[in-house]
């Protein structure tokens, strides 16, 4: 179900992305995907309660359990983000917006590859792999800076300074989604070691 849920999401941030760059309108799919993430969340929430009402796990599984709980709120925080996107793009409608801030598309496409990975590496309780798309996270960091200078040129040449905020908003949002996936990899850590950010938990 966690991996259904992580596929959701990466259709939402797809979706999203598409149409930033003008490749049609996919909002509609965006706040779908966005509402199917929400009922997800709601499934593997009772199914964990479930199993630890009647099976009242221990040690390990307890962590298990737990850091489900866990993951499926940051899963769906990146559902949300992405139906944030969408939104702002329907706000902005110039094209020449889309060709100076030409930093979005592979902040976009590196936020959803964290996603997927991220999920993958809950899944398969591979740390070393959870450890790596942290560092990753850098790279998103270091795209939303260069946004960041795209926007400043950007309203150098456009009159419209609520366009240019729009477009950093989408960044932001889109920095966010990379914040969430590196939480999924330290609930991972946390799962298998019982340790969150190196403190000792459980």
């Amino acid at each position: 179900e966690l991996i259904r849920m992580g596929a959701l999401c990466e259709d939402a941030i797809s979706y999203a992305s598409r149409t930033l760059m003008g490749e049609g309108d996919f909002a509609n799919e965006v706040y779908k995907a966005d509402h199917e993430i929400d009922q997800k969340e709601r499934e593997i929430e009772s199914l964990c309660m479930r199993l630890l009402l009647q099976q009242r796990p221990v040690a390990k599984d307890l962590r298990q359990i737990s850091t489900a709980l866990k993951v499926v709120t940051d899963l769906e925080r990146i559902g949300d983000h992405a139906s944030d996107i969408a939104e702002l793009i329907l706000r902005i409608k110039s094209d020449h917006a889309y060709h100076i801030v030409q930093h979005l598309p592979a902040m976009a496409a590196s936020a959803q590859k964290m996603v997927h990975d991220a999920v993958e590496a809950f899944i398969k309780q591979d740390v070393e792999e959870a450890e790596e798309i942290i560092r990753r996270d850098d790279e998103v960091d270091a795209l939303f800076n260069q946004v960041k200078t795209d926007v400043v040129e950007l309203l150098k040449s456009s009159p419209h300074a609520d366009q240019g905020i729009d477009l950093l908003m989408i960044a932001k949002y889109l920095e966010r989604i990379g914040d969430h996936a590196v939480n999924v990899c330290e609930w991972t850590q946390f799962c298998k070691t019982g340790a969150l950010k190196n403190v000792r938990i459980m």
